[in-house]
């Protein structure tokens, strides 16, 4: 059977996608007494990572974060290999993919929302293509040369604007002690925060598509994924409706750069495109 249906259902499932989304933002962040007494929740399974980006401490999260993860281990045991969260990764890679990016990440789903705010729209272009590159940069740097050398959490310190929006603010807001701690770190990552939400606007996903270590680190993943996208090389005429209809840079389906939304489906005339189907 199809992983979101069959026929008709899969040219629905861009409207199923946004409930997908909904559900897992509500999901990841459902501590309820956290947003109440402006704590963050540290069960057990806090310690389990989710899917997505969102942020340890927001005083909702009942997980962790993968990239913050990711730099905790490397920064606790420096120059070992944190195998927990790599195999996380590589299970949610292997698994998923960029469906995560396209499905299961609340700030995903955010950028989508501002973009919704009417306004003149910056479309792909050979600029854009070009700055897809720059994720895999700050991948490199921020979330594993800054841990190992400075001993800092580079992308959450410096860049992350789900930590500032899901975590800084609301524990600022709540905590009148933390309210008097804050610096110059917390002014720059507003600012960040601020340019980044304010360019999504204008521009679909912006920092999905130029920023985002984590959708750097499953686009790897994306083209051999258990879930996801999947062409019917037979059906195909070769139009290039789908690439051309596609807000992302990709120049095929499923490449690095699919989110795996599913929005081709409806753009296909000859019904070639389709989720990837379990064999009963």
């Amino acid at each position: 059977m199809s992983v979101l249906g069959s026929g008709e259902s899969e040219k629905r499932a861009p409207l199923k996608r946004r409930y997908i989304q909904l559900l897992a933002a509500v999901f990841y962040n459902c501590n309820i007494k956290g947003f109440l007494s402006g704590s963050i929740y540290k069960g057990d399974i806090k310690g389990l990572c989710v899917p997505g980006l969102n942020c340890y401490s927001c005083p909702g999260a009942v997980g962790a974060c993968p990239l913050g993860s990711l730099q905790s281990g490397l920064l606790s045991s420096k120059y070992k290999v944190p195998y927990y969260v790599l195999g996380t990764l590589i299970l949610f890679g292997l698994m998923f993919g960029r469906l995560i990016c396209g499905f299961l990440c609340p700030f995903g789903l955010l950028q989508e929302l501002l973009y919704k705010i009417p306004g003149k729209k910056i479309k792909k272009n050979r600029i854009t293509v070009m700055l897809t590159y720059l994720k895999y940069v700050i991948l490199v740097i921020f979330v594993i040369v800054i841990p190992l050398v400075k001993l800092v959490p580079g992308f959450c310190k410096y860049i992350c604007p789900a930590g500032i929006l899901e975590g800084g603010i609301p524990l600022t807001y709540m905590d009148p002690q933390i309210r008097g701690l804050i610096g110059v770190l917390f002014s720059w990552k507003f600012i960040v925060m601020v340019v980044i939400l304010t360019i999504c606007v204008f521009c679909f996903r912006s920092f999905c598509r130029f920023v985002c270590p984590l959708g750097a680190i499953y686009s790897f993943f994306n083209p051999i994924s258990f879930f996801g996208i999947r062409v019917d090389n037979d059906k195909c005429i070769h139009c290039n409706a789908c690439v051309k209809n596609c807000k992302m840079d990709v120049k095929r389906v499923c490449d690095r750069e699919c989110i795996q939304c599913g929005e081709c489906i409806k753009e296909c005339p000859v019904d070639a495109i389709s989720y990837k189907k379990i064999k009963k």
